[in-house]
């Protein structure tokens, strides 16, 4: 459940462009295209102890994420379709929510499929979520936003962070009808129901770009140090990487520059939330 980043991606980009095929480039008739989103159970109930290294149980209030910039183009780069405007989303509402629909979209194979996470506005649709929601995330400049709480036997951590990036998700490919498909495919009087699944254990990877990255929470529950009960992201940004011990760990970053504490890794972490059709990944990188 690991997004790709931006070294691994743009080797497969290459090698997607080189094997796109010319059929797909052809139209007969036309279709539709209807995005979604979901948090799952992880975001929607919790992420229990059985799925936590160290045995926490985290549970979110609230997730909040705007989701802006859907765009869908072929292999050449003609767009077929394109959502500008940005809709914000509660994800621990119940179930699949819609987020926009294309009618009339060509009959073809569309393998060029973006999105991006990125801050609230004023102009910002509300998609799942309430006016005080959207009034939060605009005043923060929030692109995501949870409200959580994490417990270990008798101990209880509370903590909300809002972070502030801007990410593209790009090139994104997932599994359709049993086979891994680049963006979407439109049939003639068809509709592709594509899902921007947004994960909510990525938060609390140890790794930045490792697909064995595992989910832990005792080093950020470590972070508060005036053990009121609620973790902070400067909390975080005074634990450095370096001083965790390696049985606590390993926290690897990979390639990513830059990054030397926790609450600078859990911000990254943060550009990772986002997938598609479920388990299927996109090419994550910073505007």
């Amino acid at each position: 459940m690991h997004t790709m980043l931006k070294s691994a991606a743009i080797a497969l980009g290459l090698v997607l462009a080189a094997c796109s095929s010319s059929d797909d480039d052809k139209s007969d008739g036309s279709g539709r295209v209807s995005f979604t989103t979901w948090g799952e159970d992880y975001i929607e109930k919790e992420i229990p102890q059985a799925d936590v290294t160290d045995g926490w149980t985290i549970h979110y209030n609230e997730f909040l994420v705007t989701i802006r910039n859907i765009k869908v183009a072929d292999g050449a780069g003609a767009v077929g379709a394109e959502m500008k405007e940005s809709k914000l989303f509660d994800m621990t509402t119940a179930g699949v929510k819609s987020v926009v629909t294309f009618a009339n979209v060509a009959a073809k194979a569309w393998e060029h499929v973006s999105y991006e996470i990125a801050p609230a506005t004023a102009d910002t649709l509300i998609g799942a979520g309430t006016d005080a929601d959207k009034q939060l995330m605009v005043q923060g400049g929030y692109s995501i936003y949870v409200d959580a709480v994490a417990t270990k036997g008798a101990v209880t951590k509370k903590y909300t962070w809002g972070f502030k990036t801007v990410t593209l998700y790009d090139r994104c490919k997932g599994e359709l009808s049993g086979k891994d498909t680049d963006g979407v495919v439109v049939t003639n009087g068809g509709t592709d129901e594509p899902q921007l699944t947004i994960h909510g254990d990525h938060l609390y990877y140890d790794d930045l770009q490792a697909k064995e990255a595992k989910v832990r929470f005792g080093n950020i529950a470590d972070a508060d140090k005036d053990n009121d009960g609620t973790i902070t992201l400067d909390e975080l940004s005074k634990v450095k990487l370096a001083a965790i011990p390696k049985e606590n760990g390993p926290y690897g970053t990979g390639s990513a520059a830059g990054i030397n504490d926790l609450g600078a890794f859990v911000t990254g972490l943060s550009r990772t939330i986002g997938h598609f059709r479920g388990e299927g990944e996109c090419f994550s990188s910073a505007k």
